[in-house]
């Protein structure tokens, strides 16, 4: 059996079963219509299909977030003219990539003390500073806006549309080309009376494949061999640039 099937099977049964035995029913219930997205030459983007289905009433917020990894934010300061890094602070576990969707505008379905405990939305994600000195602030937002501006960050959220019925629920997920490569992780709230009455958390992983995939590869593990041939390369194409100007 497919994993869709299973996934339909299962939300048969929760909407089917949850009169019967709501004691047992699970509240929330969700899945991707893909575990892996393959970047391979030429990799412009791609949507990624979330589905599920909730127990009863309530509303939906899809969180996908990942890989994390330390990032450092440098604040420059003009001095005669010119340009200098003056201060620095690197944060520690900055997601790459962060993108809510949500049947309702966040701010409506949680107080700001339920979103940040759950890092629901980019102003409340805990971003902390290694070593924090000085103001942290303007360098949070100067992190955050960076990520925006490279589309890692969508500044616009997504929609969690309902289907048929307030059970069945869905939302597509879209990801740039330059989406960072690692493990993800797609969280699914269900929200009722402002309060997380349910949860999921399921994997998502992006991987190069295929020759990039193996580039990257040799890049990484020859590194003297990959910089001898790039020059190589470099030195053969501006020879062979020339020799084609000198002709015309």
């Amino acid at each position: 059996m497919t994993r869709l099937a299973l996934v339909l099977a299962a939300l048969g049964a929760l909407l089917s079963g949850a009169a019967v035995r709501p004691a047992h029913a699970q509240a929330l219930v969700a899945d991707l219509t893909s575990h892996l997205i393959a970047i391979t030459t030429g990799f412009t983007g791609t949507d990624v299909v979330l589905f599920g289905a909730i127990e009863s009433d309530g509303d939906v917020i899809v969180v996908v977030r990942g890989p994390e990894t330390p990032v450092e934010v440098r604040r420059k300061e003009r001095t005669l003219g010119i340009w200098f890094n003056r201060s620095d602070i690197t944060f520690a576990e900055v997601p790459g990539f962060y993108a809510i969707a949500s049947t309702r505008p966040i701010e409506q379905l949680a107080r700001p003390e339920v979103l940040e405990r759950n890092q629901i939305g980019v102003d409340h994600l805990t971003l902390e500073p290694i070593d924090p000195t000085g103001q942290v602030d303007p360098f949070r937002k100067a992190l955050i806006r960076n990520k925006q501006r490279e589309g890692l960050f969508p500044v616009a959220a997504g929609t969690v549309t309902f289907v048929g019925s307030r059970r069945l629920f869905r939302t597509t997920v879209s990801f740039p080309s330059n989406v960072p490569t690692g493990s993800y992780q797609v969280s699914v709230f269900l929200m009722r009376n402002g309060q997380v009455q349910g949860a999921q958390t399921t994997p998502l992983l992006v991987s190069q494949l295929g020759v990039s995939a193996d580039m990257v590869d040799f890049a990484y593990r020859r590194s003297l061999a990959y910089g001898i041939i790039a020059v190589v390369v470099a030195v053969m194409a501006g020879w062979l640039g020339s020799v084609a100007f000198r002709r015309v």
